[in-house]
């Protein structure tokens, strides 16, 4: 989970759709903007490029019985269906971190080691902690064949994305002159980027190595 930053400015759907019996929170419109703020990631796991995305309430309206938080612009986030399934779990109601209003970074630490994901909370908050589970569970909770699968494809997307990264910084410490490999760091490391809490995290686990990239972790 990485920040977000979002377009204050609500799509024009929710306040049509608002004074409708039933209206709906998921027009084109809200899609798009959403997708566009979350550079096309899920907020959750990071996975890009989603092909079936959905539009979540970070904190549940139960069944529309709390209904100013249906469209509530601020309250929608982008979302791939397998973290969404997962965090429909009672115990995470109201004890998400919002990541469009705090740094998840500064809250949690999130890890790739040896084909699995860690994630723990470094400040004592119950929210740091119930949203480390809930990352930690979009990756490691094969209690279905189905989850199995979706849980193995985001490791495997990461293993990918790691692979890139511990190459090019392989290369970019033997030939720190070479601006091509700076470049690629700088958009690797980039909050736009997918599993960037994870890259960003590795980076910063190892600064030492590489002083001169703090500027892209800011």
């Amino acid at each position: 989970m990485i920040k977000i930053d979002r377009n204050p400015v609500p799509p024009l759907s929710l306040a049509v759709e608002e004074q409708k019996a039933k209206g709906v929170y998921n027009k084109p419109d809200v899609i798009q903007r959403l997708k566009e703020d979350s550079h096309d990631k899920c907020y959750i796991c990071e996975l890009g490029g989603l092909s079936d995305p959905e539009v979540e309430h970070l904190k549940p309206h139960h069944g529309r019985t709390i209904p100013e938080r249906i469209f509530d612009w601020n309250n929608l986030f982008y979302v791939c269906p397998h973290c969404n399934n997962i965090k429909k779990e009672s115990k995470y109601d109201d004890k998400i971190i919002d990541c469009c209003k705090e740094d998840p970074e500064k809250m949690l630490e999130q890890f790739y080691e040896e084909g699995h994901v860690n994630v723990h909370n470094i400040v004592d908050e119950e929210r740091a902690f119930m949203t480390a589970d809930l990352i930690q569970e979009c990756f490691e909770k094969r209690n279905t064949g189905i989850r199995e699968a979706a849980c193995q494809h985001r490791i495997d997307r990461l293993a990918d994305e790691m692979n890139i990264l511990y190459k090019t910084l392989e290369k970019y410490k033997k030939n720190p002159e070479l601006l091509r490999y700076k470049r690629s760091l700088r958009s690797t490391l980039s909050r736009n980027s997918i599993f960037a809490a994870f890259k960003r995290n590795y980076v910063r686990k190892h600064i030492l190595d590489y002083p001169d990239l703090e500027e892209f972790l800011m």
